[in-house]
Protein backbone atom coordinates (compact mmCIF):
# COMPACT_ATOMS: atom_id res chain seq x y z
CA UNK A 1 0.00 0.00 0.00
CA UNK A 2 2.88 2.12 0.85
CA UNK A 3 4.50 1.23 -2.37
CA UNK A 4 1.17 2.29 -4.37
CA UNK A 5 0.85 5.49 -2.78
CA UNK A 6 4.59 6.20 -3.53
CA UNK A 7 4.61 5.35 -7.04
CA UNK A 8 1.23 7.49 -7.09
CA UNK A 9 3.34 10.56 -5.65
CA UNK A 10 5.68 10.06 -8.07
CA UNK A 11 3.63 10.33 -10.96
CA UNK A 12 2.01 13.36 -9.32
CA UNK A 13 5.35 15.32 -9.17
CA UNK A 14 6.24 13.96 -12.13
CA UNK A 15 2.97 15.38 -14.38
CA UNK A 16 3.68 18.56 -12.04
CA UNK A 17 6.93 19.18 -12.91
CA UNK A 18 6.61 18.23 -16.45
CA UNK A 19 3.35 20.31 -16.72
CA UNK A 20 5.28 23.23 -14.67
CA UNK A 21 8.07 23.12 -17.31
CA UNK A 22 5.65 22.96 -19.98
CA UNK A 23 3.98 26.29 -19.07
CA UNK A 24 7.15 28.10 -18.63
CA UNK A 25 8.28 26.78 -21.99
CA UNK A 26 5.52 28.41 -23.10
CA UNK A 27 5.92 31.58 -21.12
CA UNK A 28 9.59 31.44 -22.16
CA UNK A 29 8.44 31.16 -26.04
CA UNK A 30 5.92 33.81 -25.76
CA UNK A 31 8.73 36.18 -24.19
CA UNK A 32 11.52 35.51 -26.34
CA UNK A 33 9.89 34.58 -29.73
CA UNK A 34 6.21 35.71 -30.01
CA UNK A 35 7.59 38.88 -28.11
CA UNK A 36 10.74 39.33 -28.37
CA UNK A 37 11.34 41.93 -30.84
CA UNK A 38 8.97 44.80 -28.61
CA UNK A 39 10.56 43.92 -24.96
CA UNK A 40 14.03 44.08 -26.68
CA UNK A 41 12.35 47.80 -27.92
CA UNK A 42 11.12 48.48 -24.37
CA UNK A 43 14.83 47.41 -22.81
CA UNK A 44 16.77 49.82 -25.34
CA UNK A 45 13.92 52.33 -24.73
CA UNK A 46 14.55 51.94 -20.81
CA UNK A 47 18.61 52.36 -21.54
CA UNK A 48 18.07 54.68 -24.90
CA UNK A 49 17.12 58.31 -25.17
CA UNK A 50 16.66 60.08 -28.30
CA UNK A 51 16.89 63.46 -28.33
CA UNK A 52 16.23 65.97 -30.74
CA UNK A 53 18.26 68.66 -31.92
CA UNK A 54 16.71 72.02 -33.09
CA UNK A 55 18.57 73.18 -36.22
CA UNK A 56 20.21 76.41 -36.43
CA UNK A 57 17.63 79.15 -38.48
CA UNK A 58 18.60 80.78 -41.86
CA UNK A 59 19.99 84.30 -41.53
CA UNK A 60 18.53 87.43 -42.29
CA UNK A 61 20.18 89.75 -44.54
CA UNK A 62 19.38 93.28 -46.05
CA UNK A 63 19.57 93.82 -49.68
CA UNK A 64 22.63 95.63 -49.20
CA UNK A 65 24.10 91.90 -47.18
CA UNK A 66 23.84 93.52 -43.88
CA UNK A 67 23.30 91.22 -41.11
CA UNK A 68 19.80 92.29 -39.47
CA UNK A 69 19.35 88.83 -37.24
CA UNK A 70 21.37 86.23 -36.40
CA UNK A 71 21.54 83.45 -33.98
CA UNK A 72 22.15 83.05 -30.64
CA UNK A 73 23.13 80.01 -28.08
CA UNK A 74 21.82 79.48 -24.94
CA UNK A 75 21.63 76.98 -22.14
CA UNK A 76 19.38 76.15 -20.43
CA UNK A 77 18.85 73.03 -17.69
CA UNK A 78 15.96 69.89 -18.44
CA UNK A 79 15.20 66.93 -16.16
CA UNK A 80 14.63 63.17 -17.89
CA UNK A 81 11.10 62.20 -17.65
CA UNK A 82 11.87 59.29 -15.45
CA UNK A 83 13.82 60.66 -13.13
CA UNK A 84 12.68 59.73 -9.59
CA UNK A 85 12.61 61.16 -6.37
CA UNK A 86 13.90 64.78 -6.96
CA UNK A 87 14.35 67.13 -3.83
CA UNK A 88 12.19 69.73 -4.91
CA UNK A 89 12.98 72.31 -2.15
CA UNK A 90 16.74 72.25 -2.94
CA UNK A 91 16.40 72.04 -6.56
CA UNK A 92 14.50 75.44 -6.31
CA UNK A 93 16.93 76.60 -4.57
CA UNK A 94 19.47 75.62 -7.25
CA UNK A 95 17.76 76.94 -9.82
CA UNK A 96 15.99 79.93 -8.21
CA UNK A 97 12.93 78.75 -9.21
CA UNK A 98 9.66 78.83 -6.67
CA UNK A 99 8.67 75.41 -6.07
CA UNK A 100 4.76 75.90 -6.62
CA UNK A 101 6.38 76.57 -10.17
CA UNK A 102 9.00 73.95 -10.28
CA UNK A 103 6.09 71.40 -9.37
CA UNK A 104 4.05 72.85 -12.25
CA UNK A 105 6.67 72.10 -15.01
CA UNK A 106 7.38 68.76 -13.99
CA UNK A 107 3.43 68.04 -14.28
CA UNK A 108 2.50 69.81 -17.00
CA UNK A 109 5.98 70.55 -19.16
CA UNK A 110 6.18 67.35 -20.49
CA UNK A 111 5.43 67.55 -24.65
CA UNK A 112 6.75 64.06 -25.22
CA UNK A 113 6.63 61.00 -22.72
CA UNK A 114 10.13 60.52 -23.84
CA UNK A 115 11.42 64.33 -23.57
CA UNK A 116 13.03 66.03 -21.22
CA UNK A 117 11.34 68.75 -19.16
CA UNK A 118 12.82 72.03 -19.42
CA UNK A 119 13.05 73.71 -15.84
CA UNK A 120 14.78 76.75 -16.68
CA UNK A 121 15.69 78.38 -19.76
CA UNK A 122 18.75 81.78 -20.70
CA UNK A 123 20.91 79.70 -18.08
CA UNK A 124 24.18 82.73 -17.08
CA UNK A 125 27.87 80.88 -17.20
CA UNK A 126 27.30 81.58 -13.51
CA UNK A 127 24.34 79.74 -13.32
CA UNK A 128 25.90 76.81 -15.37
CA UNK A 129 29.09 76.53 -13.21
CA UNK A 130 26.79 75.85 -10.45
CA UNK A 131 24.45 73.43 -11.38
CA UNK A 132 27.27 71.12 -13.34
CA UNK A 133 29.36 71.17 -9.84
CA UNK A 134 25.94 69.60 -7.97
CA UNK A 135 24.22 67.84 -10.79
CA UNK A 136 25.16 64.81 -9.81
CA UNK A 137 22.66 64.96 -6.01
CA UNK A 138 19.85 65.10 -8.54
CA UNK A 139 18.78 62.17 -10.70
CA UNK A 140 18.24 63.09 -14.42
CA UNK A 141 19.34 66.66 -14.28
CA UNK A 142 21.28 68.07 -16.94
CA UNK A 143 22.23 71.27 -19.01
CA UNK A 144 21.85 71.79 -22.50
CA UNK A 145 22.30 74.10 -25.44
CA UNK A 146 19.71 75.84 -27.81
CA UNK A 147 19.25 78.11 -30.35
CA UNK A 148 17.73 81.37 -30.31
CA UNK A 149 17.48 85.18 -32.61
CA UNK A 150 19.80 87.79 -31.85
CA UNK A 151 17.90 90.70 -33.50
CA UNK A 152 20.38 93.32 -34.36
CA UNK A 153 18.74 96.43 -34.98
CA UNK A 154 16.36 95.87 -31.81
CA UNK A 155 13.02 97.69 -32.61
CA UNK A 156 14.22 98.96 -35.87
CA UNK A 157 11.85 96.45 -38.51
CA UNK A 158 10.56 95.09 -35.72
CA UNK A 159 7.12 94.92 -37.81
CA UNK A 160 8.85 93.44 -41.12
CA UNK A 161 10.78 90.95 -39.58
CA UNK A 162 8.37 89.79 -36.48
CA UNK A 163 9.39 87.45 -33.78
CA UNK A 164 9.60 83.38 -32.74
CA UNK A 165 7.19 81.70 -30.33
CA UNK A 166 6.52 78.27 -29.44
CA UNK A 167 4.46 76.51 -31.96
CA UNK A 168 0.73 76.24 -31.63
CA UNK A 169 -1.34 72.71 -32.16
CA UNK A 170 -2.79 73.62 -35.32
CA UNK A 171 0.87 74.69 -36.23
CA UNK A 172 2.29 71.35 -35.45
CA UNK A 173 -0.84 69.51 -37.07
CA UNK A 174 0.07 71.04 -40.69
CA UNK A 175 0.85 69.23 -43.13
CA UNK A 176 4.13 71.65 -44.15
CA UNK A 177 5.67 70.80 -40.93
CA UNK A 178 6.73 68.11 -40.67
CA UNK A 179 10.02 69.17 -38.98
CA UNK A 180 8.41 71.45 -36.81
CA UNK A 181 9.42 70.17 -32.28
CA UNK A 182 6.96 70.83 -30.10
CA UNK A 183 9.68 72.90 -28.00
CA UNK A 184 11.48 74.54 -31.00
CA UNK A 185 10.70 78.30 -31.76
CA UNK A 186 9.24 79.10 -34.97
CA UNK A 187 8.54 82.59 -36.91
CA UNK A 188 4.56 84.03 -35.35
CA UNK A 189 4.63 87.13 -37.40
CA UNK A 190 6.44 89.06 -40.18
CA UNK A 191 9.16 87.66 -42.12
CA UNK A 192 9.80 85.16 -39.26
CA UNK A 193 6.85 83.96 -40.05
CA UNK A 194 6.23 84.15 -43.71
CA UNK A 195 9.87 82.25 -44.58
CA UNK A 196 9.37 79.93 -41.52
CA UNK A 197 9.82 77.11 -43.56
CA UNK A 198 12.83 77.74 -45.48
CA UNK A 199 14.11 79.35 -41.70
CA UNK A 200 13.90 76.77 -40.21
CA UNK A 201 15.76 74.18 -41.55
CA UNK A 202 15.88 70.28 -40.65
CA UNK A 203 16.56 68.69 -36.68
CA UNK A 204 19.09 66.33 -35.86
CA UNK A 205 18.99 63.98 -32.95
CA UNK A 206 21.26 63.08 -30.49
CA UNK A 207 20.97 59.08 -28.98
CA UNK A 208 22.27 58.85 -25.64
CA UNK A 209 22.47 56.04 -22.74
CA UNK A 210 21.41 56.48 -19.52
CA UNK A 211 21.28 54.58 -15.72
CA UNK A 212 18.23 53.39 -13.83
CA UNK A 213 18.36 57.12 -12.17
CA UNK A 214 17.75 58.57 -15.72
CA UNK A 215 21.51 60.13 -15.80
CA UNK A 216 23.61 60.77 -18.82
CA UNK A 217 26.16 57.75 -19.51
CA UNK A 218 27.81 58.36 -23.21
CA UNK A 219 26.26 59.13 -26.48
CA UNK A 220 25.53 55.98 -28.49
CA UNK A 221 24.79 58.23 -31.76
CA UNK A 222 24.44 61.81 -33.62
CA UNK A 223 22.89 62.95 -36.34
CA UNK A 224 23.88 66.51 -37.41
CA UNK A 225 20.68 69.15 -37.97
CA UNK A 226 20.47 71.16 -40.93
CA UNK A 227 20.49 74.96 -40.64
CA UNK A 228 17.85 76.84 -42.33
CA UNK A 229 18.15 78.57 -45.90
CA UNK A 230 19.22 82.30 -45.76
CA UNK A 231 16.95 85.23 -46.74
CA UNK A 232 17.96 88.66 -48.12
CA UNK A 233 15.14 91.24 -48.07
CA UNK A 234 14.43 94.46 -50.12
CA UNK A 235 14.77 96.06 -46.82
CA UNK A 236 17.75 98.67 -46.66
CA UNK A 237 18.12 98.48 -42.85
CA UNK A 238 20.39 101.90 -42.57
CA UNK A 239 17.12 103.05 -44.57
CA UNK A 240 14.86 101.92 -41.72
CA UNK A 241 16.68 102.88 -38.97
CA UNK A 242 16.96 106.39 -40.33
CA UNK A 243 13.39 106.50 -40.85
CA UNK A 244 12.25 105.81 -37.91
CA UNK A 245 14.55 107.43 -36.20
CA UNK A 246 12.91 110.65 -38.32
CA UNK A 247 9.68 110.46 -36.48
CA UNK A 248 11.30 110.88 -33.09
CA UNK A 249 8.54 110.33 -30.58
CA UNK A 250 5.79 110.56 -32.80
CA UNK A 251 3.17 107.86 -34.10
CA UNK A 252 2.86 107.04 -37.83
CA UNK A 253 4.02 105.12 -40.51
CA UNK A 254 5.96 105.43 -43.51
CA UNK A 255 6.34 102.64 -46.75
CA UNK A 256 9.17 103.07 -49.42
CA UNK A 257 8.95 101.29 -52.66
CA UNK A 258 11.52 100.96 -55.16
CA UNK A 259 8.67 101.96 -58.32
CA UNK A 260 10.95 100.56 -60.84
CA UNK A 261 9.91 96.77 -59.18
CA UNK A 262 7.93 97.00 -56.39
CA UNK A 263 10.36 95.91 -53.89
CA UNK A 264 9.78 97.37 -50.44
CA UNK A 265 12.87 99.23 -49.13
CA UNK A 266 11.55 100.68 -45.79
CA UNK A 267 8.46 100.00 -43.75
CA UNK A 268 7.92 101.85 -40.77
CA UNK A 269 5.09 101.57 -37.76
CA UNK A 270 5.25 103.39 -34.67
CA UNK A 271 4.83 102.53 -31.75
CA UNK A 272 7.22 99.80 -32.38
CA UNK A 273 8.09 96.61 -30.05
CA UNK A 274 11.71 94.73 -29.81
CA UNK A 275 11.51 91.32 -31.10
CA UNK A 276 13.99 89.86 -28.56
CA UNK A 277 11.62 90.57 -25.81
CA UNK A 278 10.21 86.80 -27.72
CA UNK A 279 13.13 84.95 -28.32
CA UNK A 280 12.40 82.26 -25.48
CA UNK A 281 8.67 83.30 -25.28
CA UNK A 282 7.74 86.81 -23.75
CA UNK A 283 7.40 87.58 -20.29
CA UNK A 284 3.61 87.58 -19.33
CA UNK A 285 3.64 91.18 -17.73
CA UNK A 286 5.32 92.50 -21.18
CA UNK A 287 2.64 90.71 -23.13
CA UNK A 288 0.34 92.31 -21.33
CA UNK A 289 1.88 96.06 -21.50
CA UNK A 290 2.03 95.27 -24.81
CA UNK A 291 -1.43 94.58 -25.33
CA UNK A 292 -2.72 97.44 -22.85
CA UNK A 293 -0.74 100.04 -24.51
CA UNK A 294 -2.96 102.45 -26.45
CA UNK A 295 -0.83 103.34 -28.86
CA UNK A 296 -0.91 99.85 -30.33
CA UNK A 297 2.77 98.88 -30.60
CA UNK A 298 1.56 95.15 -32.16
CA UNK A 299 -0.41 96.88 -34.89
CA UNK A 300 1.10 96.90 -38.42
CA UNK A 301 -0.26 100.43 -38.98
CA UNK A 302 1.18 100.66 -43.02
CA UNK A 303 -1.44 98.28 -43.40
CA UNK A 304 -3.86 97.76 -40.64
CA UNK A 305 -4.52 101.71 -40.35
CA UNK A 306 -6.75 103.67 -42.59
CA UNK A 307 -6.62 107.13 -42.68
CA UNK A 308 -8.22 109.93 -44.57
CA UNK A 309 -5.47 111.31 -47.05
CA UNK A 310 -6.32 114.89 -47.16
CA UNK A 311 -5.01 116.65 -50.02
CA UNK A 312 -2.61 113.87 -51.14
CA UNK A 313 -5.39 112.59 -52.85
CA UNK A 314 -5.39 115.75 -55.07
CA UNK A 315 -3.05 113.74 -57.03
CA UNK A 316 -5.58 111.40 -58.19
CA UNK A 317 -7.94 114.27 -58.53
CA UNK A 318 -5.74 115.88 -61.38
CA UNK A 319 -5.14 112.92 -63.23
CA UNK A 320 -8.97 112.05 -63.28
CA UNK A 321 -9.21 115.68 -64.39
CA UNK A 322 -6.39 115.52 -67.24
CA UNK A 323 -7.97 112.49 -68.54
CA UNK A 324 -11.32 113.01 -68.52
CA UNK A 325 -11.38 116.23 -70.18
CA UNK A 326 -12.19 118.46 -67.58
CA UNK A 327 -8.71 120.26 -66.33
CA UNK A 328 -8.38 121.58 -70.15
CA UNK A 329 -6.34 125.16 -71.13
CA UNK A 330 -8.09 127.99 -69.91
CA UNK A 331 -9.82 126.20 -66.99
CA UNK A 332 -9.78 128.33 -63.86
CA UNK A 333 -11.61 128.52 -60.54
CA UNK A 334 -11.60 131.58 -58.77
CA UNK A 335 -11.07 131.36 -54.72
CA UNK A 336 -11.86 133.45 -52.20
CA UNK A 337 -11.67 131.13 -49.39
CA UNK A 338 -15.14 130.01 -49.00
CA UNK A 339 -17.64 128.10 -51.79
CA UNK A 340 -21.47 127.77 -50.68
CA UNK A 341 -23.37 125.62 -51.80
CA UNK A 342 -27.02 125.61 -50.65
CA UNK A 343 -26.28 126.04 -46.87
CA UNK A 344 -23.69 124.60 -46.63
CA UNK A 345 -20.40 126.18 -46.71
CA UNK A 346 -16.82 124.51 -47.79
CA UNK A 347 -13.70 126.27 -46.77
CA UNK A 348 -10.06 126.55 -48.49
CA UNK A 349 -6.96 126.70 -46.21
CA UNK A 350 -6.05 129.95 -48.15
CA UNK A 351 -7.50 132.52 -50.69
CA UNK A 352 -5.85 131.82 -53.68
CA UNK A 353 -7.79 134.24 -56.11
CA UNK A 354 -8.03 132.74 -60.43
CA UNK A 355 -5.76 129.48 -60.04
CA UNK A 356 -5.59 127.18 -62.68
CA UNK A 357 -3.76 123.49 -62.84
CA UNK A 358 -0.41 123.17 -62.41
CA UNK A 359 -0.48 125.89 -59.44
CA UNK A 360 -3.41 124.42 -57.79
CA UNK A 361 -2.17 121.27 -56.61
CA UNK A 362 1.19 123.42 -56.17
CA UNK A 363 -0.44 125.68 -53.40
CA UNK A 364 -3.16 122.68 -52.87
CA UNK A 365 -6.60 125.01 -53.63
CA UNK A 366 -9.14 123.00 -51.79
CA UNK A 367 -11.74 125.25 -53.86
CA UNK A 368 -10.46 124.07 -57.31
CA UNK A 369 -10.81 120.84 -56.74
CA UNK A 370 -14.09 120.97 -54.74
CA UNK A 371 -15.11 122.22 -58.73
CA UNK A 372 -13.14 119.60 -60.28
CA UNK A 373 -15.06 117.20 -58.15
CA UNK A 374 -18.14 118.73 -58.54
CA UNK A 375 -17.42 118.05 -62.82
CA UNK A 376 -16.25 114.45 -62.47
CA UNK A 377 -18.54 112.69 -60.53
CA UNK A 378 -17.37 110.24 -57.43
CA UNK A 379 -17.80 107.46 -59.40
CA UNK A 380 -15.17 109.03 -62.08
CA UNK A 381 -12.81 109.91 -58.67
CA UNK A 382 -13.48 106.41 -57.70
CA UNK A 383 -12.60 104.35 -61.16
CA UNK A 384 -9.40 106.45 -61.08
CA UNK A 385 -8.58 106.14 -57.24
CA UNK A 386 -9.21 101.91 -57.46
CA UNK A 387 -6.66 102.27 -61.25
CA UNK A 388 -4.02 103.74 -58.61
CA UNK A 389 -3.99 101.54 -56.05
CA UNK A 390 -6.69 102.18 -53.83
CA UNK A 391 -9.63 100.84 -52.05
CA UNK A 392 -7.88 97.48 -52.21
CA UNK A 393 -5.42 95.16 -50.52
CA UNK A 394 -1.93 95.22 -52.04
CA UNK A 395 -1.33 91.52 -50.39
CA UNK A 396 1.75 92.16 -48.88
CA UNK A 397 1.28 89.39 -46.28
CA UNK A 398 2.76 91.16 -43.26
CA UNK A 399 -0.43 91.64 -41.53
CA UNK A 400 -1.15 88.20 -41.47
CA UNK A 401 -4.30 88.51 -43.62
CA UNK A 402 -5.57 91.46 -41.68
CA UNK A 403 -4.86 94.09 -44.29
CA UNK A 404 -7.49 96.86 -44.51
CA UNK A 405 -8.83 97.33 -48.13
CA UNK A 406 -9.22 101.04 -47.71
CA UNK A 407 -12.24 103.03 -48.24
CA UNK A 408 -12.96 104.43 -51.70
CA UNK A 409 -16.82 105.60 -51.72
CA UNK A 410 -18.66 105.55 -54.47
CA UNK A 411 -23.14 105.58 -55.10
CA UNK A 412 -22.86 101.75 -54.73
CA UNK A 413 -20.91 102.07 -52.70
CA UNK A 414 -23.10 104.01 -50.26
CA UNK A 415 -26.05 101.80 -51.13
CA UNK A 416 -24.37 98.82 -50.18
CA UNK A 417 -22.84 100.00 -46.77
CA UNK A 418 -24.76 102.92 -45.74
CA UNK A 419 -28.56 101.90 -47.83
CA UNK A 420 -28.40 105.62 -48.18
CA UNK A 421 -28.43 108.11 -51.94
CA UNK A 422 -25.33 110.18 -52.52
CA UNK A 423 -25.23 113.69 -52.29
CA UNK A 424 -23.09 116.50 -54.28
CA UNK A 425 -21.47 117.46 -50.81
CA UNK A 426 -20.12 114.40 -50.33
CA UNK A 427 -18.31 114.66 -53.49
CA UNK A 428 -17.10 117.88 -52.45
CA UNK A 429 -15.32 116.77 -49.18
CA UNK A 430 -14.19 113.44 -50.84
CA UNK A 431 -12.66 115.25 -53.63
CA UNK A 432 -10.24 116.36 -51.16
CA UNK A 433 -9.44 113.76 -49.47
CA UNK A 434 -11.96 113.69 -46.51
CA UNK A 435 -15.64 112.15 -45.82
CA UNK A 436 -15.50 108.36 -46.55
CA UNK A 437 -12.59 108.07 -48.14
CA UNK A 438 -10.17 105.68 -46.12
CA UNK A 439 -6.22 104.96 -47.45
CA UNK A 440 -3.69 102.79 -45.84
CA UNK A 441 -0.13 104.07 -46.14
CA UNK A 442 0.95 100.78 -47.88
CA UNK A 443 -1.94 102.18 -50.74
CA UNK A 444 -0.57 105.54 -50.67
CA UNK A 445 2.82 104.03 -51.41
CA UNK A 446 1.59 102.22 -54.72
CA UNK A 447 -0.77 105.23 -55.62
CA UNK A 448 2.78 107.56 -55.78
CA UNK A 449 5.02 104.88 -57.12
CA UNK A 450 2.48 104.19 -60.35
CA UNK A 451 2.82 108.25 -60.78
CA UNK A 452 6.31 107.73 -60.67
CA UNK A 453 6.59 105.03 -63.32
CA UNK A 454 3.89 106.53 -65.06
CA UNK A 455 1.24 103.94 -64.40
CA UNK A 456 2.43 100.26 -63.61
CA UNK A 457 1.64 98.50 -60.93
CA UNK A 458 4.42 95.65 -59.10
CA UNK A 459 3.95 92.91 -57.02
CA UNK A 460 5.11 94.31 -53.78
CA UNK A 461 7.53 92.37 -52.57
CA UNK A 462 9.73 92.00 -49.01
CA UNK A 463 12.71 89.79 -50.35
CA UNK A 464 15.20 91.36 -53.17
CA UNK A 465 14.05 90.38 -56.65
CA UNK A 466 16.66 88.82 -58.94
CA UNK A 467 16.22 90.19 -62.61
CA UNK A 468 13.31 91.90 -64.10
CA UNK A 469 10.14 91.97 -62.56
CA UNK A 470 6.98 92.52 -64.91
CA UNK A 471 4.05 94.89 -63.85
CA UNK A 472 0.85 93.00 -62.83
CA UNK A 473 -1.13 95.90 -64.63
CA UNK A 474 -0.86 99.30 -65.96
CA UNK A 475 -3.48 101.78 -65.76
CA UNK A 476 -4.90 102.71 -68.95
CA UNK A 477 -4.13 106.59 -68.30
CA UNK A 478 -2.04 108.46 -70.77
CA UNK A 479 1.56 109.45 -70.57
CA UNK A 480 0.99 112.98 -70.87
CA UNK A 481 -1.13 112.85 -67.96
CA UNK A 482 1.35 111.46 -65.65
CA UNK A 483 3.81 113.55 -66.88
CA UNK A 484 1.74 116.67 -66.34
CA UNK A 485 1.48 115.55 -62.57
CA UNK A 486 4.65 114.70 -61.95
CA UNK A 487 5.72 118.32 -62.66
CA UNK A 488 3.41 119.47 -60.63
CA UNK A 489 4.49 117.21 -57.88
CA UNK A 490 7.78 118.53 -58.19
CA UNK A 491 6.59 122.06 -57.97
CA UNK A 492 5.11 121.24 -54.39
CA UNK A 493 8.53 120.90 -53.17
CA UNK A 494 10.76 122.85 -55.01
CA UNK A 495 8.63 126.18 -55.71
CA UNK A 496 8.65 129.00 -53.10
CA UNK A 497 4.53 128.67 -53.16
CA UNK A 498 4.56 124.84 -52.59
CA UNK A 499 3.46 123.67 -49.55
CA UNK A 500 6.41 121.14 -48.99
CA UNK A 501 8.94 123.66 -50.00
CA UNK A 502 10.88 122.86 -46.24
CA UNK A 503 11.18 119.42 -48.21
CA UNK A 504 13.13 121.04 -50.89
CA UNK A 505 17.09 119.14 -51.33
CA UNK A 506 20.22 120.29 -52.81
CA UNK A 507 21.44 116.92 -53.04
CA UNK A 508 18.65 115.67 -55.18
CA UNK A 509 15.08 116.60 -56.74
CA UNK A 510 12.33 115.53 -54.86
CA UNK A 511 8.39 115.57 -56.14
CA UNK A 512 5.49 115.02 -53.34
CA UNK A 513 2.45 116.02 -52.22
CA UNK A 514 1.01 117.14 -48.74
CA UNK A 515 -2.00 116.10 -47.59
CA UNK A 516 -3.65 117.25 -43.37
CA UNK A 517 -6.28 115.24 -42.61
CA UNK A 518 -8.60 116.28 -40.41
CA UNK A 519 -9.52 114.36 -37.02
CA UNK A 520 -12.47 116.73 -35.48
CA UNK A 521 -14.72 118.41 -38.09
CA UNK A 522 -14.54 122.39 -38.39
CA UNK A 523 -11.58 124.92 -39.34
CA UNK A 524 -10.03 124.98 -36.15
CA UNK A 525 -5.98 125.50 -35.78
CA UNK A 526 -4.82 121.92 -35.14
CA UNK A 527 -2.16 123.10 -33.35
CA UNK A 528 -4.78 124.46 -30.30
CA UNK A 529 -6.44 121.01 -29.95
CA UNK A 530 -5.46 118.25 -27.70
CA UNK A 531 -3.07 116.15 -29.46
CA UNK A 532 -5.18 113.29 -29.77
CA UNK A 533 -7.41 115.90 -31.77
CA UNK A 534 -4.70 117.36 -33.64
CA UNK A 535 -4.50 116.57 -37.76
CA UNK A 536 -2.79 113.98 -39.39
CA UNK A 537 -0.05 114.94 -41.79
CA UNK A 538 0.64 113.01 -44.76
CA UNK A 539 3.10 112.99 -47.25
CA UNK A 540 3.90 111.04 -50.44
CA UNK A 541 6.86 111.78 -52.60
CA UNK A 542 9.19 110.02 -54.91
CA UNK A 543 13.25 110.56 -56.37
CA UNK A 544 14.97 111.86 -58.00
CA UNK A 545 12.34 113.46 -60.63
CA UNK A 546 14.01 112.00 -63.87
CA UNK A 547 14.22 108.53 -63.24
CA UNK A 548 12.54 107.65 -60.07
CA UNK A 549 14.08 105.14 -57.50
CA UNK A 550 12.31 105.93 -54.55
CA UNK A 551 8.31 106.35 -53.70
CA UNK A 552 7.12 106.80 -50.64
CA UNK A 553 3.88 107.65 -48.49
CA UNK A 554 3.82 108.55 -45.10
CA UNK A 555 1.70 109.32 -42.33
CA UNK A 556 2.58 111.12 -39.20
CA UNK A 557 -0.47 110.56 -36.70
CA UNK A 558 -1.65 114.00 -35.16
CA UNK A 559 1.23 115.73 -36.54
CA UNK A 560 -0.57 118.62 -38.02
CA UNK A 561 -0.01 119.59 -41.52
CA UNK A 562 1.84 117.36 -43.62
CA UNK A 563 4.35 120.36 -44.93
CA UNK A 564 6.00 120.58 -41.48
CA UNK A 565 5.35 116.82 -40.11
CA UNK A 566 5.50 114.46 -42.77
CA UNK A 567 7.79 116.22 -45.43
CA UNK A 568 11.36 116.55 -43.70
CA UNK A 569 10.68 112.37 -43.11
CA UNK A 570 11.09 112.24 -46.98
CA UNK A 571 14.00 114.52 -47.52
CA UNK A 572 15.76 113.04 -44.86
CA UNK A 573 14.76 109.28 -46.06
CA UNK A 574 15.39 110.11 -49.59
CA UNK A 575 18.48 112.06 -48.52
CA UNK A 576 20.10 109.13 -46.58
CA UNK A 577 18.97 106.89 -49.52
CA UNK A 578 21.21 108.63 -51.91
CA UNK A 579 24.22 109.10 -49.80
CA UNK A 580 24.13 105.37 -49.38
CA UNK A 581 23.70 104.72 -53.24
CA UNK A 582 27.11 106.66 -53.47
CA UNK A 583 28.87 105.36 -51.27
CA UNK A 584 28.17 101.68 -52.26
CA UNK A 585 29.77 103.14 -55.87
CA UNK A 586 32.58 104.81 -54.02
CA UNK A 587 33.15 101.43 -52.32
CA UNK A 588 33.06 99.66 -55.74
CA UNK A 589 35.20 101.69 -57.80
CA UNK A 590 38.00 102.53 -54.97
CA UNK A 591 41.28 100.77 -56.13
CA UNK A 592 42.22 97.69 -54.37
CA UNK A 593 45.40 97.93 -52.56
CA UNK A 594 47.32 94.70 -53.87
Amino acid sequence: MDREYFNRFIKITLYVIITTFMVFSARLYYIQIMKGEEYREVSVSNRERVLKIPAPRGIIYDRNGVVIVTNRPYYYVSVMPDARNLDIKNLSALLNVEKKKLRYRLKHGRLNINEPVVLKELLSPSDVAKIEARRSDFSGIMIETNITRNYIYNKVGAHVIGYLGKPSQKQLEGVENENMLPDMFVGQWGVEAIYDKQLRGTPGSKTIEVDALGRQQKVLGFIPPVKGEDVTLSLDIKLQEAAEQSFGQRSGSMVALDPRNGEVLALVSLPSFDPNDFVVGIDPAKWLALNRDKKFPLMNRALQSSYPPGSVFKTVMSIAGLEEGVIIPGYSVHCGGLMHYGSWSYGCWKTHGGISFPLALVSSCDIFYYETGKRLGINTIAKYAHMLGLGAKTGLRLAGGMEKEGVIPSTAWKRKVLHAPWYLGETFVSSIGQGFVGVTPVQSAVMVSMIANEGRMYPLSLVKTVGEVKPIRTAAIGRETFVRVKEAMRGVVNEPQGTAHSAMSKLVTISGKTGTAQVVAGRVKTETLKEEHRDHGWFVAFAPFDEPEIAMGIVVEHGGHGGSAAAPIAKNVIETYIKGKQARIDAENKPQIP
